[in-house]
């Protein structure tokens, strides 16, 4: 077996990195949500100033058998690295993973980074195979979300958001609600539960923005919906909403409303109007994910109204040094 770093540039070296991404978690996770080869391309060949990966390949007679995501983040959390780890199902139990995982650790110890997390998933009533390996390697769940389906086409429930009207747009923010939108987002990543992991929120700047928006754009359509206030026009919430190139599946990400602006129904008003886009205008989605902390009962209920079952467990799980 030999341990390599993955040429990002190697057209075989990707398909074969993404073949066994793949088919590792469809075989553990039925409800797998997975990036496409063209998001995974486009995250590797388009450098970034916030982020740099670093992805590792385990190759046996010939053929990648193991993969390990590794990454850096380049301006915040520099104490960190991110880690997932996958082997083919047909060469698990080799020692594949564990090298996979000591050349990594090396790699990120080289880097200064005094920790790495990442992300496993369990389902209801069965082991999970990642969780086990994690818990081998020193990892600790330190905090769990549950990710949610709803089948497509749904109906929205009814609400009326008063003294709010709803703002939408498709892609890239328009300039006027730029700077209103970079708040919202920062204070998402203050208020996200996270539970004991050790990260620190990320501010949103609108250069941060616009990279994000860029990047994601190549592989992603996205759908913002915003709530702004009709009396004074300050905005009290969002939600957005990714649907993936060259997939039926759509990603209901970030809700908020700000603090000011709870108690108003404006979490559901805003997940109807993104959904109600998604049916409009993408027919072809037949579901749609979101996840969701267990102990958020106020989101939770909302993603219940909607229609939304749990049908696996994410864990985040850390090491530190």
């Amino acid at each position: 077996m030999e341990i390599r770093e993955a040429d990002v540039h190697d057209d075989a070296t990707t398909r074969a990195f993404h073949d066994v991404e793949q088919a590792a978690a469809r075989h553990d996770r039925p409800h797998a949500l997975l990036r496409t080869y063209d998001a995974l391309l486009s995250s590797w060949r388009n450098p970034s100033a916030y982020h740099r990966p670093s992805p590792l390949v385990a190759v046996v007679d010939g053929s990648v058998v193991g993969i390990a995501d590794l990454g850096f983040s380049l301006q915040d959390n520099t104490h960190l690295a991110d880690l997932e780890i996958s082997v083919l199902p047909t060469h698990r139990r080799r020692g594949i993973g564990h090298a996979l995982h000591e050349e990594a650790t090396r790699r990120r110890v080289a880097e200064g980074r005094t920790s790495a997390c990442g992300e496993v998933y369990a389902d209801p009533g069965s082991d999970s195979p990642g969780l086990a390996f994690a818990t081998a390697m020193g990892y600790r769940s330190v905090h769990v979300e549950d990710h949610l389906l709803l089948p497509l086409p749904a109906t929205p429930p009814e609400v009326d958001p008063a003294g709010y009207e709803i703002v939408t747009w498709r892609g890239r923010c328009p300039d006027e609600h730029v700077e209103a939108y970079c708040e919202m987002r920062t204070r998402m990543n203050h208020d996200v539960p996270v539970g004991e992991l050790d990260l620190e929120p990320v501010e949103m700047t609108v250069e941060r923005l616009r990279t994000g928006e860029e990047r994601t754009g190549r592989a992603y359509d996205s759908v913002v919906a915003a709530a702004r206030r009709t009396s004074d026009g300050v905005f009290g919430g969002y939600s957005l909403t990714y649907l993936p190139h060259g997939t039926d599946h759509a990603i209901q990400d970030d809700t908020l409303v700000m603090p000011d602006h709870r108690g108003r129904h404006l979490g559901t008003a805003l997940k109807a109007a993104t959904l109600a886009i998604v049916r409009a205008e993408h027919p072809e989605r037949v579901a749609i994910h979101t996840w969701t902390d267990p102990d958020n009962h106020a989101m939770y209920r909302t993603n219940t109204r909607f229609g939304y079952r749990p049908v696996e467990r994410m864990h985040e799980v850390q090491l530190k040094d």
